[in-house]
C-alpha cells in the first residue's frame, strides 16, 4: 500500500502519537510506501530517501501501487522557492506548499496532485534538471533566517541536514535525511583550503559521531542550521561563532557532492 501527500507537509514522528518527537517532514508531491497500521498511524516509508516513521492516517491519501509506479514516469518538477502558492479553481482555494514540494507532469501552469487540478501561481519556480554549484549555493541563501526546528525541512523550521537535504534536492541531487547517512556520499576532500563552493562541512562530537553538517559557500564560510539559517566563518578546526567569537563545531570530513 502507498502514500502520496496532498498537504504542505506531514510530520513523521518517532512513536504513534502526536506527543511524539518530529523525526523529519514528508513534502508535498512526495510518495511514502506504507508498512504498518496501527489505530489511526501509519508507519511508512518515505520513498524519497527511505526515512521511516510514523504518521498520522488522515494526513495521508492512500494509492495504489500502480499509481505510485506510473507517477515515477512522470516529468517530475521541485520547486525551489521557499514557499510557493498553489490555487484550486474548483474549490476556490490557495496552498501554501513549501521549497523542494514535487510537481507532476506541469503543462503551463497546471498540475494534478491526486484527484485534483491545481495551477502553480509562479511556473517559473519548478525545476527538473541539476544545479550547478552555484546555484546550490544560491538556493541555501534563500533560507537565511529560517529559525532552527529540529526534524524541519522548510523555511519555517528547519535543522541542519533537512537543509542540506532538500536544497541538494532542488537540485536534482538526492542525499539521505541525517547528517550521519550523508557523510558517507560523496568524494572525500583531505583539506578545508582544497574546498570548492558547495562542498558539505560535516562536523562531529569528542567520540567522533556526526553530529552537525553545513554547505561551504567558499573555504572560510558555511551555510548552516544552528539557531537559525546563517552564514558563519570556519577554520580547519571548525565553526566560528558570529556571536561570540567563539567555536561551536568541530570540523571533521568535506565531502564533494557535485
Amino acid at each position: 500500500m502507498y502514500g502520496f501527500i496532498t498537504l504542505p507537509l506531514v510530520p513523521m514522528r518517532a512513536s504513534d502519537s502526536e506527543r511524539s518527537e518530529m523525526i523529519s517532514q514528508l513534502l508535498f508531491g512526495e510518495y511514502v510506501k506504507i508498512l504498518e497500521k496501527q489505530d489511526k498511524w501509519f508507519f511508512v516509508e518515505n520513498l524519497a530517501d527511505n526515512y521511516s516513521g510514523w504518521v498520522n492516517s488522515k494526513m495521508i491519501t492512500a494509492v495504489a501501487e500502480a499509481d505510485y509506479h506510473k507517477s515515477q514516469k512522470a516529468n517530475i518538477n521541485r520547486l525551489f522557492r521557499p514557499f510557493n502558492i498553489i490555487y484550486n479553481t474548483r474549490q476556490n482555494q490557495t496552498k501554501f506548499i513549501p521549497g523542494g514540494s514535487l510537481v507532476y507532469d506541469l503543462k503551463t501552469d497546471d498540475f494534478i496532485a491526486g484527484d485534483e487540478t491545481w495551477s502553480l501561481i509562479e511556473p517559473d519556480s519548478a525545476f527538473g534538471g541539476r544545479f550547478n554549484a552555484h546555484r546550490i549555493i544560491e538556493t541555501a541563501m534563500q533560507y537565511i533566517n529560517a529559525p532552527y526546528l529540529w526534524g524541519g525541512k522548510t523555511v519555517m523550521g528547519i535543522d541542519c541536514s533537512g537543509l542540506v537535504q532538500v536544497v541538494y534536492a532542488i537540485g536534482g541531487h538526492f542525499l539521505p535525511r541525517d547528517a550521519s547517512q550523508q557523510v558517507e556520499q560523496g568524494e572525500l576532500v583531505d583539506f578545508l583550503s582544497e574546498s570548492l563552493p558547495g562542498d558539505l562541512a560535516f562536523f562531529g562530537n569528542d567520540e567522533g559521531v556526526i553530529t552537525h553538517v553545513g554547505i561551504l559557500s567558499d573555504n572560510a564560510n558555511i551555510i548552516h542550521a544552528s539557531g537559525w539559517v546563517k552564514v558563519e566563518s570556519i577554520d580547519s578546526q571548525g565553526i566560528i561563532s558570529s556571536i561570540t567569537g567563539e567555536y561551536t563545531h568541530q570540523l571533521r570530513v568535506i565531502k564533494r557532492i557535485i
